[in-house]
Protein backbone atom coordinates (compact mmCIF):
# COMPACT_ATOMS: atom_id res chain seq x y z
CA UNK A 1 0.00 0.00 0.00
CA UNK A 2 1.23 3.48 -0.79
CA UNK A 3 0.65 6.61 1.25
CA UNK A 4 -2.80 8.02 0.57
CA UNK A 5 -4.46 11.32 1.28
CA UNK A 6 -8.25 11.32 1.44
CA UNK A 7 -10.13 14.57 1.19
CA UNK A 8 -12.01 16.83 -1.18
CA UNK A 9 -10.60 18.43 -4.31
CA UNK A 10 -12.12 21.80 -3.44
CA UNK A 11 -10.95 21.86 0.20
CA UNK A 12 -8.34 24.54 0.91
CA UNK A 13 -6.66 22.46 3.61
CA UNK A 14 -6.42 19.46 1.27
CA UNK A 15 -4.87 21.64 -1.44
CA UNK A 16 -2.40 23.03 1.09
CA UNK A 17 -1.47 19.50 2.20
CA UNK A 18 -0.98 18.33 -1.39
CA UNK A 19 1.15 21.37 -2.18
CA UNK A 20 3.26 20.68 0.92
CA UNK A 21 3.75 17.06 -0.14
CA UNK A 22 4.91 18.15 -3.58
CA UNK A 23 7.32 20.71 -2.08
CA UNK A 24 8.83 17.94 0.06
CA UNK A 25 9.18 15.64 -2.94
CA UNK A 26 6.84 13.15 -1.30
CA UNK A 27 4.35 11.14 -3.27
CA UNK A 28 0.91 10.16 -2.13
CA UNK A 29 -2.23 9.11 -3.92
CA UNK A 30 -5.06 11.60 -3.46
CA UNK A 31 -8.58 10.24 -3.22
CA UNK A 32 -11.54 12.61 -3.29
CA UNK A 33 -13.98 10.79 -1.05
CA UNK A 34 -16.97 12.55 -2.50
CA UNK A 35 -16.14 11.06 -5.92
CA UNK A 36 -14.84 7.77 -4.51
CA UNK A 37 -16.72 7.04 -1.27
CA UNK A 38 -14.73 5.36 1.46
CA UNK A 39 -16.01 1.97 2.52
CA UNK A 40 -17.46 1.19 5.93
CA UNK A 41 -14.47 -0.97 6.92
CA UNK A 42 -12.01 1.87 6.26
CA UNK A 43 -14.21 4.38 8.11
CA UNK A 44 -14.45 2.06 11.13
CA UNK A 45 -10.69 1.60 11.05
CA UNK A 46 -10.03 5.35 10.85
CA UNK A 47 -12.47 6.08 13.67
CA UNK A 48 -10.75 3.47 15.82
CA UNK A 49 -7.31 4.84 15.08
CA UNK A 50 -8.08 8.51 15.66
CA UNK A 51 -10.02 8.06 18.89
CA UNK A 52 -13.61 7.48 17.83
CA UNK A 53 -16.27 8.90 15.58
CA UNK A 54 -16.29 12.17 17.50
CA UNK A 55 -12.67 12.71 16.43
CA UNK A 56 -13.20 11.59 12.83
CA UNK A 57 -16.27 13.74 12.21
CA UNK A 58 -15.83 17.50 12.00
CA UNK A 59 -18.52 18.68 14.38
CA UNK A 60 -17.62 22.33 13.88
CA UNK A 61 -18.34 22.20 10.15
CA UNK A 62 -21.17 23.96 8.39
CA UNK A 63 -22.50 20.57 7.31
CA UNK A 64 -22.72 19.40 10.94
CA UNK A 65 -24.28 22.66 12.14
CA UNK A 66 -26.96 22.38 9.43
CA UNK A 67 -27.96 18.83 10.38
CA UNK A 68 -31.30 18.33 12.12
CA UNK A 69 -30.75 18.04 15.87
CA UNK A 70 -31.84 14.39 15.95
CA UNK A 71 -29.06 13.47 13.49
CA UNK A 72 -26.40 15.00 15.74
CA UNK A 73 -26.78 12.22 18.32
CA UNK A 74 -25.88 9.03 16.42
CA UNK A 75 -26.76 5.98 18.48
CA UNK A 76 -23.94 3.65 17.59
CA UNK A 77 -21.62 2.84 14.76
CA UNK A 78 -24.36 2.07 12.24
CA UNK A 79 -25.81 5.56 12.54
CA UNK A 80 -22.36 7.16 12.33
CA UNK A 81 -21.66 5.17 9.15
CA UNK A 82 -25.01 6.17 7.65
CA UNK A 83 -24.38 9.82 8.49
CA UNK A 84 -20.92 9.85 6.90
CA UNK A 85 -22.19 7.95 3.85
CA UNK A 86 -24.92 10.57 3.38
CA UNK A 87 -22.63 13.53 4.16
CA UNK A 88 -19.01 12.65 3.24
CA UNK A 89 -17.98 16.25 3.95
CA UNK A 90 -18.40 15.48 7.66
CA UNK A 91 -15.10 13.58 7.73
CA UNK A 92 -12.29 15.80 8.99
CA UNK A 93 -9.79 16.37 6.28
CA UNK A 94 -7.45 15.49 5.05
CA UNK A 95 -7.09 11.92 6.23
CA UNK A 96 -3.50 10.74 5.86
CA UNK A 97 -3.03 6.97 5.66
CA UNK A 98 0.60 5.91 5.48
CA UNK A 99 1.84 2.76 3.77
CA UNK A 100 1.70 0.89 7.10
CA UNK A 101 -2.04 1.64 7.36
CA UNK A 102 -1.78 4.24 10.13
CA UNK A 103 -4.41 6.97 9.78
CA UNK A 104 -4.55 10.54 11.09
CA UNK A 105 -6.85 13.48 10.42
CA UNK A 106 -6.05 17.11 9.75
CA UNK A 107 -2.96 18.77 8.37
CA UNK A 108 -0.02 20.48 9.97
CA UNK A 109 3.38 20.74 8.35
CA UNK A 110 5.17 19.67 11.54
CA UNK A 111 2.85 16.73 12.16
CA UNK A 112 3.07 15.44 8.63
CA UNK A 113 6.86 15.96 8.58
CA UNK A 114 7.13 13.74 11.67
CA UNK A 115 4.82 11.10 10.23
CA UNK A 116 6.41 11.05 6.79
CA UNK A 117 10.04 11.53 7.81
CA UNK A 118 10.43 14.83 5.97
CA UNK A 119 13.10 17.32 6.98
CA UNK A 120 10.65 20.24 6.86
Amino acid sequence: MTTRVYGLNNCDTCRKARKWLAAQGLEADFIDYREHPVGADALRDWAGQVGGWEKLVNRSSTTWRNLPEDRKQPAGEGQWLALVAEYPTLVKRPVLVTADGVASVGFSEAGWARRLGSAS
